[in-house]
């Protein structure tokens, strides 16, 4: 993802900057409104994050003004302001997500995840490949080397999200909320999964799914 992160304390920027773009994602930075205004004139963004207490204003002001100018761009205010009434006034301008501070990384691309999930089109026809594998979402089928793939229906959801965005590192938690809503609390389920597709990929089946240590899981042609 491409995300513009509009923040003034620097220590936060840079945390926020340094964790996602470690992620895989691309990250600017503006550290108040008049600049933010100009990152969004000069690029496309898949997602904001979007700070209240700004040195030149209120980060809602932001948002209210590109809601107006008809933006569907997803925005997730960060703020220490943790009111039911700030809350509701964040979502009254035009936030889709409202994270109070101090927040975990992890949570909040968590949740920049599913806002530029959302917001993406969606690609029910579509086909994605990596190496022999891939993936027809039309016919809900996965191929490899052209030979459909009988997989049950979980173990069929976590090869296409594998396969939509190859050579990435999804965290354990991304794919169990993914695939089952929630985080679950046993680690056997997600393992039981993985196994079930490894099996069915083979040992000289072109493509695997490799454990990152720390990470997560991630898919690689060979």
């Amino acid at each position: 993802m491409h995300i513009l992160i509009v923040e003034d304390d620097r220590p936060i920027a840079e945390n926020l900057y340094e964790y996602l773009e470690s992620r895989g994602h691309q990250c600017d930075y503006a550290d108040n409104l008049a600049a933010a205004t100009r990152r969004l004139a000069e690029a496309e963004f898949d997602c904001a994050v979007l700070d209240r207490s700004l040195p030149d204003g209120d980060g809602l002001s932001l948002a209210r003004r590109l809601r107006a100018e008809g933006s569907s761009l997803p925005l997730l205010i960060l703020t220490a302001r943790d009111t039911l009434e700030d809350k509701l006034a964040g979502f009254d301008a035009g936030a889709d997500d409202y994270l109070v501070k101090p927040f975990a990384l992890q949570e909040v691309e968590a949740r920049l995840q599913v806002l530029a999930r959302r917001a993406a089109p969606r690609k029910d026809t579509g086909t994605w490949r990596q190496g022999p594998l891939e993936y027809d979402a039309a016919a809900q089928e996965i191929r490899l080397h052209g030979q459909a793939l009988h997989l049950p229906p979980k173990a069929l959801r976590l090869t296409a999200l594998l396969l939509q965005q190859p050579n990435r590192v999804f965290s354990r938690r991304e794919l169990e909320i993914a695939i089952w809503g929630r985080e679950q609390e046993a680690s056997d389920n997600l393992r039981s999964l993985l196994h079930t597709l490894r099996r069915a990929l083979g040992e000289d089946g072109g493509v695997e799914v490799i454990n990152v240590h720390g990470l997560g899981y991630k898919l690689v042609a060979r």
